[in-house]
């Protein structure tokens, strides 16, 4: 099964040629956003951090800058800066050229203001854009891709189907080579034990529990007990009554296939196959990780209709609920309400949904890029604002 891809220098493959537009902190975003809007073939990411954080939060924020620059869908990269910023402005773009594609830097404090910025700023991503505009497809496999796996805004239809589904492509991405990435480590509480056992060693296994222990600890630091309780309003109108009912169904997406490693939030994976990353399960976070772990399309499953993309990865949404499907057909790519229904088995339906990864990843926009529902993203960290 192949797809047209772009490989890039660093052997990466993205299915998307973007130009990229990062804010390197929250003061930028304006500026970033307008550059972006004006140059087509750019996209802009903007987020709420880069300054007046904790050290440790601040070394995530540089990393994951570095990671979403590196993301084989952009062939270039602006930063746009504020100036003041905590941000490692340099040591970002330096960590972006490593990946081997040009990295220009602008500054509104340096340059003399946000007019000044969009007008210099928006010629740089033309010429970038003109550059892009050169590279050509090439023919690629499924060892390309780097799946990585969401579900959202659930409902009881999702475990018995849209995840268990994703699982089934999951499985046949891994078997040729490819990478899945497994995030909401959330949504594995109550389930960790069962995520355990489908580590390929003991201490991959231990490492998963850890992770849980980490972020349970972190929610019980601010006086919240996850277990015994479902934490949305939104799950418990979608019919799940425990957040264990909840991650069973979450879990599904992992399929069948071992699971070789675990990452901290936007690493990018050295090993092929199924991965777990910390993340928490909210979507502007955990669509920011997986693309600056170097996911080249995401699938989202959703139950009741959650509509968010990202800028520069296509996200493919899925939903086993035919009402949804019916209702929120605008943001939705596929249904496999039929596994519900009687009417398709599970492994049909996740060869169904490897197709529509495969189209995506050949150019095929999906729902959430065509609605440009795609910029409320940002970057997970653990600390407070200082």
């Amino acid at each position: 099964m192949e797809f047209q891809g772009y490989r890039r220098p660093d052997g990466q493959v993205g299915t998307r040629n973007y130009v990229g537009v990062l804010s390197t902190v929250v003061c930028a975003n304006e500026v970033a956003e307008d550059i972006a809007r004006q140059v087509d073939g750019a996209v802009s990411f903007t987020h709420h951090q880069g300054c007046c954080q904790t050290p440790l939060d601040i070394k995530r924020v540089n990393e994951v800058l570095i990671g979403l620059g590196s993301n084989p869908n952009l062939a270039a990269v602006l930063l746009v800066s504020l100036g003041c910023e905590s941000t490692a402005i340099e040591e970002v773009a330096a960590g972006i050229r490593k990946s081997g594609k040009r990295v220009e830097v602008i500054g509104l404090q340096e340059t003399g203001g946000a007019a000044r910025t969009r007008a210099e700023g928006t010629l740089i991503v033309q010429n970038m854009v003109a550059e892009a505009s050169l590279q050509k497809t090439v023919t690629c496999g499924l060892a390309d891709i780097v799946l990585g796996m969401k579900c959202g805004s659930s409902d009881t239809t999702q475990g018995l189907s849209a995840t268990p589904a994703i699982g089934v492509a999951s499985d046949l991405i891994v078997a040729a080579g490819g990478t899945s990435i497994l995030g909401e480590v959330t949504e594995f509480i109550g389930a960790e034990h069962i995520v355990a056992r489908h580590a390929a060693t003991k201490e991959i296994g231990d490492q998963i529990i850890a992770l849980v222990q980490r972020m349970e600890n972190r929610a019980k630091a601010v006086g919240c007990d996850m277990r015994g309780g479902q934490p949305t309003g939104g799950n418990i109108k979608g019919g799940l009554t425990t957040i264990e009912e909840k991650s069973l169904g979450a879990i599904a997406k992992a399929g069948t296939a071992p699971i070789q490693a675990v990452y901290e939030y936007g690493v990018r994976p050295t090993v092929k196959g199924l991965v777990v990353m910390d993340s928490p399960g909210r979507e502007p976070e955990i669509l920011t990780g997986l693309a600056a772990a170097g996911c080249n399309v995401i699938a989202f499953a959703t139950g009741r209709g959650a509509p968010q993309g990202f800028p520069f990865v296509p996200v493919v949404k899925l939903t086993g609920n035919a009402l949804t499907w019916e209702k929120m057909r605008d943001h939705m790519d596929l249904s496999v309400a039929g596994v519900i229904e009687g009417t398709e088995s599970l492994p049909e339906a996740g060869a169904r949904i490897l197709k529509t990864v495969l189209d995506v990843a050949s150019g095929a926009r999906t729902r959430a890029e065509i609605t440009g529902y795609t910029r409320a993203m940002d970057i997970y960290v653990t600390g407070p604002v200082i």
